[in-house]
C-alpha cells in the first residue's frame, strides 16, 4: 500500500469533538510526566564514551536533518515524499502505556508531529525493536477504526481494506509506517506516581515499518496541533493545555525534563509573558509572531518585505529542533550585532554547522550581551546559556543560525517553563530553573 504524504486540511469541529477523551478520566489537578532528551544521562541512547561536546554536536547535526523534513515548502514537490513528522530525529523521549493489560512503549515526544503510532503484531515487515512489540490480540480494549467513522478522517493518508481504516506514511528520509488506525486505552504515568488512563485514543497500529529507526524506540507520540495528536485528543480532559520545562541536556545532573497536562500546565506568576498562538496551515505546527530580536540595546526588526499581516505566524516553536533558525537576511543583521558587541576571538566551528564561534575558556566573564526575542506581546530574554552553546572544550558558538524555515528551537527554550493553551490560542514563557522543578 503506497500513498504520498500531504498536509491535511482543517477538519470539522465535530471531528475534533468526536476525538476528545472523556474528562472524568483525568485528575482535576492535572498530571506531569518525564521527558528525557536523547543525549542526556537518562536516555537509552546515552553513550558514556561521548564527551558533553559530542552530545551537543550530535543534537545539532540531527537538528539540521530534522528541519529539512519539517519544511512545508517541500510538500507535493515532484518526486519528494514529505511529512510533518520525522523518524528518529526528535530530541525528547517519553514513556506511555497502551492496552489492557498495559504494554509500555517508548516514543519520541514531538511538538512538530501529530500521529501517535507504534509497531504492532503481527508485524509483516518491521524494524528491529528491543522491547516486545504491541500485540492488539492480547488487549481487551483494542478496537480497529471502521472506514465509515469520522475517526478514519483524522489524517488524509488513509484507505479502506476489509472495512478497516488503513494508513500509509512515508518520510523525507525514506522511512515509512503502514498499518491500520485503531482506538486504545492509553495510560500516562505521572512523575509523582500512579498513572492516568484515557480510553478511546486513536493511534496508528503499524504492521510495516522501516527506515531510519533505532531499536530502542517503539514509535512516535505526536504533540502537534492537528486532530490526530495526543494534545488534541485529550482536549476536554486537559482543557487543551500542556507545558514543559526543559533541563539543559548537556549538564551532568541527570535530571529529566517535565511535561505537564491540564491544571498542572498552568504558567503564571512573576516573570510570565504570553504571546498569541496563530492558526495557520499546516495546523500541526505551533506558530508565533516574531516582531524583532535585540542584541543588548540593539534592536533588529523582523520584516519579510511583505505586508505586516503576512508576518503573523512567521515562526514556529518546536521542542525537537535544537537550534533557533531565522531567515538569512534577518539572521545576518543579528549576527553582525553580536560580532560588534562580543570581544572574544573568532574561530571556526569544529562541527562545521554554525557560522559564529569564539574561543573561550570559562563560563564567566565572557562579555556576551543578552539576546531578546520580541514576540508579539512577549519579550523573552536569553541568557548566554541559551544563546550560545559549547561545542568543544574552548569553543562556544551562537545557537542561532539561518534556515529556510523559521524555528524557535529547544536550546532557546531551556530553563523556561513553556505553556501551550490551545483553547485560548496562547503560549506563555516563564524563566525558571528547570533542574529544581
Amino acid at each position: 500500500m503506497e500513498a504520498s504524504l500531504k498536509f491535511h486540511s482543517l477538519l470539522s469541529f465535530a471531528l475534533v469533538l468526536a476525538l476528545s477523551i472523556p474528562f472524568e478520566s483525568a485528575p482535576a489537578d492535572g498530571f506531569t510526566l518525564e521527558l528525557v532528551h536523547r543525549e542526556s544521562l537518562n536516555s537509552p541512547f546515552y553513550n558514556p564514551a561521548d564527551t558533553r561536546y559530542q552530545h551537543v554536536t550530535n543534537a545539532i547535526r540531527r537538528s539540521i536533518s530534522r528541519v529539512k523534513r519539517l519544511d512545508p515548502s517541500s510538500v507535493n514537490a515532484p518526486g519528494t515524499p514529505s511529512a510533518v513528522i520525522v523518524s528518529n530525529n526528535g530530541e525528547y523521549l517519553m514513556n506511555v502505556s497502551l492496552g489492557t493489560p498495559k504494554s509500555s512503549i517508548l516514543g519520541i515526544a514531538d511538538t512538530g508531529s501529530d500521529l501517535i503510532w507504534t509497531q504492532c503484531a503481527p508485524c509483516t515487515d518491521c524494524f528491529k525493536q528491543a522491547s516486545p512489540i504491541f500485540d492488539p490480540n492480547k488487549s481487551s480494549t483494542y478496537k480497529a477504526v471502521s472506514c465509515s467513522t469520522s475517526q478514519c478522517s483524522v489524517i488524509d493518508q488513509t484507505s479502506c481494506g476489509g472495512g478497516q481504516c488503513q494508513y500509509s506514511y512515508s518520510y523525507g528520509d525514506s522511512s515509512y509506517t503502514i498499518g491500520n488506525l485503531a482506538t486504545e486505552t492509553f495510560a500516562l504515568g505521572s512523575s509523582s506516581g500512579g498513572a492516568t488512563s484515557f480510553p478511546g485514543v486513536v493511534f496508528g497500529c503499524g504492521r510495516q515499518n522501516g527506515g531510519n529507526f533505532d531499536d530502542k524506540l517503539d514509535g512516535i507520540i505526536g504533540l502537534g496541533g492537528g486532530p490526530a495528536s495526543l494534545v488534541t485528543q485529550l482536549g476536554t480532559a486537559t482543557g487543551g493545555r500542556f507545558s514543559y520545562c526543559l533541563v539543559p541536556f548537556y549538564s551532568d545532573g541527570g535530571k529529566s525534563s517535565k511535561l505537564n497536562f491540564g491544571a498542572d500546565a498552568a504558567v503564571t506568576g512573576r516573570g510570565t509573558v504570553s504571546t498569541p498562538l496563530i492558526q495557520k496551515e499546516p495546523e500541526t505546527f505551533y506558530y508565533l509572531t516574531l516582531e524583532a530580536v535585540s542584541v543588548g540595546e540593539t534592536r533588529i526588526e523582523f520584516s519579510s518585505g511583505s505586508s505586516p499581516s503576512e508576518d503573523e505566524g512567521n515562526i514556529i516553536i518546536d521542542s525537537g529542533t535544537t537550534l533557533t533558525l531565522l531567515p538569512q537576511d534577518f539572521y545576518k543583521k543579528i549576527e553582525a550585532a553580536v560580532v560588534k558587541q562580543v570581544k572574544l576571538t573568532r574561530t571556526a566551528d569544529p562541527t562545521q554547522v554554525l557560522s559564529l564561534c569564539y574561543r573561550a575558556t570559562t563560563d564567566e566573564g565572557l562579555g556576551i550581551p543578552p539576546v531578546t526575542f520580541h514576540f508579539k506581546g512577549a519579550d523573552v530574554e536569553l541568557n548566554p546559556g541559551n544563546s550560545f552553546v559549547w561545542v568543544a572544550e574552548n569553543v562556544i558558538c551562537f545557537a542561532v543560525s539561518s534556515g529556510d524555515l523559521s524555528i524557535y528551537g529547544n536550546l532557546s527554550q531551556m530553563d523556561y517553563l513553556v505553556g501551550y493553551d490551545t483553547q485560548n490560542s496562547k503560549l506563555s514563557f516563564k524563566p525558571v530553573d528547570c533542574s529544581s522543578n
